[in-house]
């Protein structure tokens, strides 16, 4: 399942001549998977077939608008549960140190809790760990794969990968709550501007919307951490 995480987390980066070289290897690598149901499979079949189709500057105009410009669809997770308080600081140095006990080390640019970081570093757990972890960010992924769906993005189906992944359903209330946030729409710059403005949004410890990722597998001393 290593391949799977790594593939999916490829899908998820800045369209380049690099990605759309490796996506034939990145498809057959997904439709390997019995882990990951036939129309998942279809559906990130077609995620591939849009990435190598037409103009890469499109692609990359997609993709900086989608998850760089709409910030209910960032790839940095801990923006979903910490806005831009000081704790998504926190639990990103904590991360970061799980990451160095397990060997991984970021580039000097790379935020820990950026999506496809994250699932590199699930690709180096054994399967049944790594699925606990992504289970216990799973309501934020499925909010913003709800989020795209919407969009009729085809991003869309990496999200379902990962929910099939986990092996489980996200917590309806924690996904409601995160769903209740505002969907930016970046074409709306002074709604945008509002937004970036105001407090950000915290949740506490088991309160809806903060995913267990951003305790338990934060810390290094956590049963998540140390099984």
């Amino acid at each position: 399942m290593a391949l799977t995480y790594r593939a999916l987390g490829l899908l998820l980066t800045y369209p380049s001549d690099e990605l759309r070289a490796g996506l034939p290897d990145i498809e057959s690598a997904l439709l390997a998977d019995p882990a990951l149901p036939a129309p998942i499979g279809k559906a990130l079949s077609r995620l591939v077939a849009t990435l190598a189709a037409g103009d890469l500057l499109d692609r990359q105009e997609e993709y900086v608008w989608l998850f760089d410009r709409t910030r209910s669809l960032s790839l940095n997770l801990y923006e979903h549960v910490h806005g831009e308080s000081r704790d998504r600081g926190q639990a990103m140095a904590a991360l970061l140190e799980l990451y160095r006990q397990h060997g991984l080390e970021l580039a000097a640019n790379e935020l820990p809790d950026f999506l496809p970081a994250f699932l590199d570093f699930l690709s180096s757990l054994p399967d049944e760990k790594a699925a606990s972890l992504l289970a216990e960010a799973l309501h934020v992924l499925a909010a913003i794969g709800e989020r795209l769906h919407k969009r009729g993005s085809p991003y869309r189906a990496v999200f379902g990968a990962l929910t099939a992944l986990a092996g489980q359903v996200p917590d309806a209330a924690a996904l409601a709550a995160l769903l209740d946030e505002p969907d930016d729409d970046p074409a709306d710059l002074a709604a945008l501007d509002k937004q970036w403005a105001e407090t950000a949004v915290t949740f506490g410890p088991g309160e809806a919307g903060c995913p267990k990722v951003a305790t338990a597998a934060m810390n290094p001393s956590s049963p998540a951490a140390t099984a």
